[in-house]
């Protein structure tokens, strides 16, 4: 892409923030985080929320950002707690999940990641997505990270999340991957894009 290439990020999350700034910077894209008024979606999809999110945080900014929403889908649980992991993070927490998996062997589960991409000069709206599989663990291991970061392990490895530092998890989480497929697609389309316009 050559020259640095600035993205708005529409998030309050301070813990999303880190990671995507973190990540931005190995691409020579600059994460900017804004704080926009987020209109909260009801669906079962990360793509639609996302994707509604993106739309409605542009047609109020204007400016090229992205969005990202991501999940933690657990399949003793038939998948939940899914697109309300942040809901169920903060009424139930931690704890409370891993109440719901007391004596339960099979513990796979997967966190999926999709980033949300508006920008003036882009017809639609593009998403891209991330997923890591792994393992809930049977008690919090570990104090980095935010979210269900403490109970997820990813295969491969026997730390979770909450124990490895930013560029290993960046190295293998879903928000990693998704955003590894954002900065490829810009480095394939910035020129039709104009994306060295975006400020």
């Amino acid at each position: 892409m050559g020259e640095l290439v600035r993205l708005y990020l529409a998030s309050r999350n301070a813990g999303k923030i880190s990671d995507l700034r973190k990540l931005g910077s190995c691409f020579g894209i600059e994460v900017v985080p804004v704080d926009l008024p987020k209109i909260e979606v009801q669906s079962e999809s990360l793509e639609e929320i996302s994707l509604y999110s993106a739309v409605n945080a542009f047609l109020t900014f204007r400016k090229p950002l992205i969005v990202e929403d991501s999940g933690l889908y657990i399949e003793a649980l038939n998948l939940f707690p899914g697109a309300y992991s942040s809901f169920v993070y903060k009424t139930i927490g931690i704890r409370g999940v891993l109440k719901l998996l007391e004596g339960v062997e099979n513990r796979r589960a997967y966190f999926k990641s999709v980033i949300a991409l508006a920008a003036p000069n882009l017809p639609e709206v593009k998403l891209f997505t991330g997923v890591v599989r792994g393992v809930i663990a049977t008690e919090p291991r570990g104090s980095r990270g935010f979210g269900f970061d403490p109970v997820f392990i990813p295969e491969g490895s026997s730390k979770t999340f909450a124990e490895m530092g930013e560029d290993e998890k960046n190295e293998v989480s879903h928000r990693g991957r998704a955003f590894r497929a954002l900065a490829s697609w810009l480095a394939e389309n910035c020129a039709r894009v104009s994306c060295h316009s975006w400020t």
